[in-house]
């Protein structure tokens, strides 16, 4: 029998890897997602980027999916495609922009103010369940989850 192999890594062992700690904690954070966003027929990231839309137009003027990408930190090219999925289910509109021809215009239709507004509360909820673990250091969690945004 031959020797384990050794990994380069200056960890002793993965969990003490916080990049594979994040990992972790974010599929186990995602699966309670998926439960909670059951009922309202939308995937995670239509909820974040139909949230992201709803936000963006009450409080920034004009919303393109270029400022949606930016403002959700998420490629450009997978926004579009969401963006196509909710527009399929009448939960945002998108028009083109007479200003920029290749930019198109997103605003959500009244049936995605609804929808957005139960499933805001139902994340909400299971991010309070998720994340009480933390009790006190909620607040330094989630400045140091900023910190790293920004740095990025």
């Amino acid at each position: 029998m031959s020797s384990p192999h050794k990994m380069p890594t200056k960890f002793e062992k993965p969990q003490d890897s916080p990049g594979f700690i994040l990992w972790q904690a974010t599929n186990v954070w995602q699966r309670k997602m998926r439960v909670a966003l059951k009922d309202s027929g939308l995937t995670h990231v239509q909820f974040v980027l139909l949230a992201s839309t709803v936000w963006l137009n009450d409080h920034g003027g004009e919303t393109t999916q270029v400022a949606i990408s930016r403002f959700a930190h998420a490629d450009a090219m997978m926004v579009s495609t969401v963006l196509r999925s909710l527009e399929e289910k009448d939960l945002i509109l998108r028009l083109r922009n007479s200003e920029d021809t290749r930019a198109h215009l997103v605003s959500p239709t009244e049936k995605g103010r609804k929808l957005i507004d139960k499933a805001i509360r139902v994340v909400e909820d299971a991010d309070n369940t998720f994340f009480a673990v933390l009790g006190n250091d909620m607040i330094e969690f989630t400045e140091a989850l900023r910190k790293l945004i920004s740095s990025n």
